[in-house]
């Protein structure tokens, strides 16, 4: 059964201080000149939304112009010319408007493909550690919630904050322009807005970044739950599954119902608030024009002061009006940017993990050998390696074939510091052996295999590979010169034969088939519906649990690398194919280094020799017949395996 408390205790952390600059820095990496051309756009659309009223103060002033008033032809074209520009105005806002969007469409597109194709490479490079104690479900949520967040913030939220900030800014200028006392009166009215927008839209934020958590919690759950279904019905443990995902599904929803319920009650308060100070404006200004109040404003300082005239009093009022819809805008976004945030802070957690460490320097090349033994790199292929070590202290390069030769030295080694899993462990393996590990579950085996592919780093001893220090080999080099057979079977969408190539890209057709003919996969390949270019989905989904270990048995024949592991890679095969498998193996390890993980002890009975291990320590160690004379762990494992059957 998944377990719960991984799961239940993912924490629901506060956005990454600086997710913001390091979001605007990251777009503005791209996308610099585009988003210089919005910004032009974006003043300009907002300079639009105020012409109106704008125009309208200018027309009120000429047509109550006491000199202008009985003059109709030169208020009809006064009139007419303000109308035209207006017009004007307004359709280069509104295409002003059309290009900020375009270009923002692009813009937001191009920073999530970047940041997705960050994140994978980033993915790539992160050592095993990171995805044994992370759920998969919370990583897929990363490339799915957090970036439709990012989405959002980007392509909408951003371009509205913007603009509307541009818009409150001109309207308050014009504002200050019209009447310094109006404008008082205005921002009085704002500060209980603001107040309102802190206390409400920060409360909205925080359970938005809450939800998210939640999101990815749950999704993560889900996709445990999706994997390991014929668990859950085998154990019939649907009703407890329920329960934990009904625990999963409440915290979701407390946290999302909080989030929009503050989010969606914001903008009526702020909406009745505006329409307070709508009429409050109106009936202040209504008192200063019935007592001749003189207007002092910017325009007035310029121009001369005059008393307040409905010229002034409604342009304000429309302007007063934007002002508002314009906080009630930036208001509305504070949710959406919060969430928005709180994906790029997770998405920026991803990125900012360490990647895997590698100080080696030793790297695998292509060689040939000559007559007298010397080996000399080259470019062609000739089925020699070798091992190209520089020495940094004399400035020289020795080569060192690649044979295969596996030692451990005193390795000490615990996936957490406090809990040594395997202790004092050594042991040799020369070209050619076959070396089994045999124990209870937990005993260490599958540990030793993982230290050798330096999927994590020893904490104490050595491990030699031909006579090199692994911690001095490049991983990806070590890692070329290694086969694996997995419990497990990762198959991928694509062909059997593209299945089969993913161990050697470079293999031939022919290679593919006589690899699967080594594995005995070729007799149920043949016998698909297309053969080598049958489509495999959904982890080799049409193909029993055997015919897929087969294939990745294959797949590990192709590499034909000198040393293999095969962790339990019969597990899943019935015991005639089990022979078959075990004389393709046998031919398959000629001239390499086999390590066998086993717990059925028939496959292992061939072994040069056979290590039991008990928590973390080699207890045993020798032949089958050897093991069994002794009548130790061994021997009582395998008298009481046949006793069993």
């Amino acid at each position: 059964m998944p377990s719960m408390k991984r799961n239940m205790a993912f924490p629901k952390g506060k956005i990454k201080k600086g997710t913001g600059k390091r979001l605007l820095h990251y777009t503005f990496k791209y996308y610099k000149p585009q988003l210089f051309i919005v910004l032009i756009c974006l003043l300009i659309s907002a300079g639009g939304g105020l012409v109106s009223s704008l125009f309208m103060s200018i027309n009120i002033n000429d047509v109550m112009n006491p000199g202008r008033i009985h003059d109709f032809e030169f208020v009809k074209h006064d009139l007419t010319r303000n109308i035209i520009i207006m017009a004007s105005a307004y359709l280069i806002a509104v295409l002003s408007n059309f290009a900020y969007n375009r270009i923002m469409a692009v813009v937001t597109q191009g920073v999530l493909y970047h940041v997705r194709k960050d994140m994978f490479e980033k993915m790539q490079s992160l050592p095993i550690k990171y995805f044994d104690t992370h759920a998969h479900g919370e990583i897929m949520s990363s490339y799915t919630n957090d970036t439709d967040a990012l989405r959002q913030l980007v392509g909408q939220s951003i371009p509205t904050l913007i603009s509307s900030g541009l818009t409150l800014i001109v309207a308050v200028a014009l504002m200050l322009w019209y009447s310094f006392i109006l404008t008082a009166v205005f921002l009085i009215c704002s500060i209980a807005m603001f107040v309102i927008i802190k206390k409400i839209g920060g409360r909205s934020a925080k359970y938005m970044v809450a939800q998210q958590r939640s999101i990815a919690t749950e999704e993560g759950y889900i996709e445990e739950l999706i994997k390991g279904q014929k668990v859950v019905k085998v154990f019939t443990h649907e009703s407890e599954t329920k329960q934990d995902f009904d625990k999963l599904n409440e915290n979701l929803y407390e946290d999302a119902k909080r989030a929009h319920l503050f989010g969606n009650i914001l903008a009526p308060i702020l909406g009745n608030i505006g329409n307070f100070n709508y009429v409050f404006l109106a009936i202040v200004g209504g008192i200063l024009f019935s007592l001749k109040t003189p207007n002092l404003g910017i325009s007035s300082l310029a121009t001369g002061i005059t008393a307040i005239s409905f010229g002034f009093i409604i342009p304000f009022l429309g302007m007063s009006r934007r002002s508002t819809q314009a906080v009630n805008e930036m208001s509305q976004q504070v949710s959406m940017i919060a969430m928005g945030l709180a994906g790029a802070s997770r998405i920026f957690e991803l990125m900012d993990e360490t990647p895997e460490q590698d100080e080696g320097y030793v790297t695998l090349v292509r060689c040939k050998i000559l007559e007298d033994g010397t080996i000399v790199e080259c470019a062609e292929r000739t089925g020699h390696w070798a091992w190209k070590h520089p020495h940094k202290a004399d400035g020289t390069t020795t080569y060192t074939e690649l044979k295969g030769d596996i030692q451990m030295v005193d390795v000490d080694f615990g996936y957490v510091e406090d809990r040594i899993v395997l202790k004092n462990v050594s042991l040799y393996a020369h070209p050619g052996q076959k070396v089994a590990f045999v124990g209870a579950t937990g005993a260490g085996k599958t540990t030793i295999t993982n230290l050798i592919n330096r999927f994590y780093d020893i904490a104490d001893g050595k491990i030699r590979y031909d006579g090199i220090n692994i911690n001095k080999i490049k991983k990806a080099d070590l890692r070329k010169s290694l086969g694996i057979v997995l419990q497990d079977t990762n198959l991928f969408t694509g062909t059997v034969m593209e299945n089969i190539r993913y161990g050697r890209l470079s293999a031939s057709d022919e290679d593919c088939i006589n690899a699967a003919k080594l594995a005995y996969a070729d007799d149920f390949i043949t016998r698909l519906p297309d053969g080598y270019n049958t489509m495999l989905t959904a982890d080799g989904a049409n193909l029993s649990q055997g015919q897929r270990q087969l294939l990745s048995i294959a797949r590990a024949a192709v590499k034909d690398a000198p040393v293999m592991i095969l962790d339990e890679a019969t597990s899943s095969i019935d015991t005639r194919t089990e022979a078959l498998v075990q004389k393709g193996t046998d031919r398959l390890m000629e001239g390499r280094t086999v390590f066998v993980i086993a717990h059925r002890l028939s496959t292992v009975q061939n072994s040069d020799v056979i290590m039991v291990l008990d928590h973390g320590k080699i207890i045993e160690r020798g032949s089958h017949e050897q093991l069994i004379a002794q009548k130790g762990n061994y021997y009582q494992l395998y008298t009481g395996a046949f006793e069993l059957e």
